[in-house]
């Protein structure tokens, strides 16, 4: 089976030891993506479904970057700092996955790697033109 890695660039990918994505076959897995900016700073201090919102995008650029798109996702994982705010992670979620909605959780954490993340959502898909060489 062909393993494709796609590297966001995130400082953090050499220090920990993790890739953004992972294609084996016709299987991705998309690491938890915080809502972090290009240079590093937290996207949208306090605004949940911002931050939201900007995990998504970076689930979609991770997705892109192993051949795949957000209709080939069937699961998600929302881990929220706040389960009180909900509907506002919901509602981000919704706007990427309402056309193909996947199975998908929201769990309540205590912290996240930066006081200022609300939340991190990470991504499984499954779609066509398998690499796999077996």
């Amino acid at each position: 089976m062909n393993i494709v890695r796609w590297f966001s660039g995130a400082p953090w990918e050499k220090t920990i030891g993790y890739c953004r994505a992972v294609r084996a076959g016709a299987h991705v897995f998309v690491t938890g993506c915080a809502p972090v900016n290009p240079d590093g700073t937290v996207h949208a201090p306090g605004d949940a479904h911002g931050q939201a919102v900007r995990c998504c995008e970076i689930i979609r650029e991770a997705l892109s970057g192993v051949g795949a798109d957000l209709s080939h996702v069937v699961r998600t994982r929302m881990f929220v700092t706040d389960i009180a705010q909900w509907e506002a992670f919901g509602r981000a979620h919704r706007e990427f996955f309402g056309a193909h909605p996947p199975a998908t959780s929201m769990v309540e954490v205590r912290a996240l790697i930066d006081p200022a993340m609300l939340i991190e959502i990470e991504a499984d898909a499954v779609c066509p033109g398998s690499t796999d060489q077996t």
